[in-house]
């Protein structure tokens, strides 16, 4: 693991401060663009790479842009309103203009590899936000996920090498499901290594994230707030590392165990509790075998508000 992340003052940014614009650029400074975690293995996560990028405003455009079997760089504009699931291909990079929303449907990342979705508003989803099955390399970043039907983020059906980064739940039941079955352990055994960095969890309810199988899974420097039911479950086999979280106001920030499914192992350390219960902790989680930078627990709501969700990357 890195050493604790300092700031660095530029003389850009000294400049700036003299003309009071500092704040703004410290602001953004703190979202980091930079991939972590888990989609950095296995190859890494390119995406489209430098494939000149296509401006997409409607739904059957997109739709188009995102099954197409060549690597593509697809920049949504505006709001498009659709239904359903819309099939990602491998080698996309799906990133949103100002303001871009999907609104109404989700993306199927599935059977693919290598795959990017970036600063997108999603609302109103009839099925899930985004799922990702029997996929690999693959990085959700910078998005907001509010008021859909079933999960902002389900991980499942043997995929692996997954970053999930600087989101925002707000408004929302069933945030980010890892494992769909206890029975399916054939399949994804040895997989569903899933980095969640960064996100934050805003009056959302449970399933940040719930966990099978998957180990180990890296729940690091997240921010809990007002979440009614809980904040992490690990079940079924599972090995999770809660880590340099910081939980304001959850009762129930991690547990073992989650409805039928029987506990898996959860490794917590060096998380903030504000108002918050002590948490389920208990077994023994395997090493994490990438390099990355641990935010003071303390400092990680100010870091993750002021730079998590849709419109707070360079574009």
């Amino acid at each position: 693991m890195r050493a604790p992340r300092r700031t660095l003052i530029t003389g850009l940014t000294a400049a700036l401060a003299m003309t009071g614009l500092a704040a703004a650029t410290t602001q953004q400074a703190s979202a980091d663009t930079a991939l972590v975690g888990w989609a950095t293995q296995g190859g890494g996560t390119t995406g489209g790479g430098s494939t000149p990028p296509t401006t997409v405003t409607s739904s059957s455009a997109l739709s188009s842009a995102l099954s197409s079997g060549s690597p593509a760089v697809i920049r949504v504009s505006g709001t498009i309103s659709c239904s359903g699931m819309l099939k990602v291909a491998s080698n996309k990079t799906v990133i949103g203009n100002s303001g871009a929303t999907i609104s109404g449907c989700g993306f199927n990342v599935t059977r693919a590899s290598n795959v990017i979705i970036r600063n997108l508003t999603f609302r109103g989803w009839n099925d899930d936000a985004v799922n990702v099955q029997y996929s690999t390399r693959v990085w959700i970043d910078h998005n907001t996920f509010t008021d859909g039907n079933d999960g902002a983020v389900d991980v499942k059906r043997a995929s692996d090498y997954v970053t999930i980064s600087w989101n925002r739940v707000h408004d929302h039941d069933k945030s980010m499901l890892l494992g769909h079955s206890d029975d399916n352990g054939s399949e994804d055994r040895g997989k569903l290594r899933v980095t969640y960095h960064h996100n934050w969890f805003d009056g959302s309810n449970q399933r940040h994230p719930r966990v099978r199988f998957g180990n180990p899974v890296h729940v690091y420097n997240n921010f809990y707030a007002d979440n009614g039911g809980y904040g992490v479950a690990s079940t079924q086999e599972a090995g999770v590392l809660v880590e340099g979280n910081s939980f304001e106001n959850v009762d129930d920030p991690y547990h073992r165990g989650e409805g039928s499914s029987p506990p898996g192992n959860l490794v917590a350390r060096n998380n903030h509790l504000v108002n918050s219960g002590s948490g389920d902790a208990g077994g023994s989680v395997n090493s994490i075998p990438y390099s990355y930078q641990l935010d003071a627990p303390a400092s990680v709501k100010s870091i993750v508000t002021s730079g998590a969700g849709a419109g707070r990357i360079p574009i």
